[in-house]
């Protein structure tokens, strides 16, 4: 298979592919996160090929353990009310973010702003949506009036942090480096051990895939970079298995070997093992090492990574969308059909924090390099090398 990627794209592409390509690969993954493989491929009478019903079909209202979501039929789910959040942050703040910010804007924002909730049908405040291990954000922070810093202390240990990082990435865009320090400040708010991590090198991923001319390989070696204990070990493993697969089908299972070793929850992903989500410098979440085998195995197609995501299984909302966004970052289109589908069944503008985050994104590198520049100046007045031009 040969790469369908822009590598010439220009950063406003960059950024609208990455954003709308998470909520989509979100909402593909949705009504089949939980399931395995044989799971999926039994209830669907094959491979999942796009956008599709709720796993109990009409019975979604009542039918355990989803209920009362709506999972399915092009709904987003809290991968992206988050994501979203995240972009009305930098809206707000205009400039690179910490753990404060997430005390001062984000939580507010869960607590006190009803919005559109695909899944429950109706307004609601997005605290009414989102997971137990987010909803600690508020617990912790607003409730709790911990360090926004340490916050994260705690809390499950999962990939609630890295799902929403991509926006840290875009607005680092072609900079891993500061896209990796910026979420670790972000995601101290939310998550401890490799659950912070993860979102540190997620962001990562995503500036790293901004970069012109970088390909699925460069992004992971990226990562490789910076990624510390047990979440380089998955990243590095899983990616060697990815990279002998010419396609999803062949990968489904042993990208799922590749990791287990790494991953605390265990066979069994509805019934965790007893070690699940606890710190650890020796484990890794499965998402992020797994979304990226798979736009390794796609060669940054778009469709193939995010397919591959989906039929997956387990937390593959998750994994889909840390696919979507590095394999959108990286100049792969977002099948139109299915962007279109996403934006009228959850009835969200996918576009349009994609415009904002661009704009503010801009606003943020002028602000750098101004700050960069009186750094030279300074450095320069206390004898060190002239200012560059």
């Amino acid at each position: 298979m040969q790469p369908k990627t822009h590598q010439n794209a220009p950063l406003d592409e960059r950024i609208t592919g990455a954003l709308v390509g998470a909520a989509v690969g979100d909402a593909l993954g949705g009504p089949v996160e939980g399931y395995s493989p044989e799971q999926i491929l039994e209830r669907h009478g094959g491979r999942v090929h796009g956008i599709v019903g709720p796993w109990h079909g009409d019975d979604w209202r009542t039918a355990r353990p989803l209920a009362p979501y709506h999972k399915g039929d092009g709904h987003v789910t809290d991968d992206t009310l988050m994501t979203h959040a995240l972009v009305r942050v930098y809206a707000r703040v205009r400039d690179h973010l910490d753990a404060y910010a997430i005390a001062d804007h984000l939580v507010p924002d869960l607590m006190t702003e009803p919005r559109w909730i695909p899944e429950l049908e109706t307004e609601a405040l997005p605290l009414q949506r989102i997971f137990l291990a987010e909803k600690w954000l508020v617990t912790r922070i607003h409730y709790g009036h911990a360090d926004p810093r340490e916050a994260g202390t705690g809390n499950i240990v999962n990939c609630g942090a890295a799902m929403y990082m991509a926006p840290v990435g875009l607005v680092n865009a072609a900079d891993p480096r500061a896209a990796y320090a910026e979420a670790l400040d972000v995601a101290g708010a939310h998550q401890s051990s490799y659950g912070r991590e993860a979102a540190g090198v997620l962001a990562a991923a995503v500036a790293a895939a901004c970069t012109p001319g970088a390909t699925p390989d460069s992004v992971v070696s990226a990562c490789l970079a910076l990624a510390k204990d047990g979440t380089r070990a998955a990243i590095e493993r899983v990616c060697e298995e990815a990279v002998r697969h010419p396609d999803f089908e062949s990968a489904l299972c042993p990208l799922r070997e590749a990791v287990t070793p790494y991953d605390t929850v265990g066979p069994d992903y509805r019934a965790p093992s007893l070690g699940a989500r606890r710190p650890s410098r020796l484990h890794a979440i499965e998402e992020l090492p797994v979304a990226l085998g798979m736009v390794l195995v796609a060669r940054g197609d778009y469709r193939h990574a995010v397919l591959g995501a989906v039929n997956y299984g387990r937390d593959c909302d998750s994994i889909a969308t840390m696919a979507g966004a590095v394999a959108g970052a990286l100049g792969s289109p977002v099948p139109e059909d299915w962007a279109k589908t996403v934006a009228e069944a959850s009835r969200l503008d996918l576009w349009e924090p994609a415009a904002t985050l661009t704009a503010v994104t801009r606003e943020i590198f002028d602000r750098d390099v101004a700050r960069r520049r009186a750094h030279e100046q300074a450095f320069a007045s206390l004898g060190g090398p002239a200012c560059s031009d």
